[in-house]
């Protein structure tokens, strides 16, 4: 089953990364203050990034790698994908 990781910008300008089956949905619990204590306490800003994995296993590995990188590694991260969207017309939806 597919699975995805993914980093939510917080109000506090803070990346939360986390991984999830189903992207919408957990970035709606996240919104809603329902996905994780972090981003109930720093509130969601948006959703910035995200891979898709082949699975849970994948998808937990992967988190764990992206943990572990600095602050600047992570926004080199975002900064590339959100270019990536842009060239191919896309954008990311915003939370509520």
């Amino acid at each position: 089953m597919t699975a995805y990781v993914y980093m939510i910008r917080c109000k506090n300008n803070a990346l939360y990364t986390g991984w999830t089956n189903d992207l919408s949905a957990r970035l709606k619990k996240h919104a809603t203050g329902t996905g994780a204590k972090y981003t109930k306490a720093f509130k969601v800003k948006e959703m910035v990034y995200f891979e898709e994995l082949t699975d849970k296993s994948a998808a937990l590995k992967r988190e764990y790698e992206l943990k572990k990188l600095r602050k600047s590694t992570k926004e080199a991260l975002v900064e590339a994908f959100n270019t990536k969207l842009s060239q191919n017309g896309k954008k990311l939806e915003k939370s509520k």
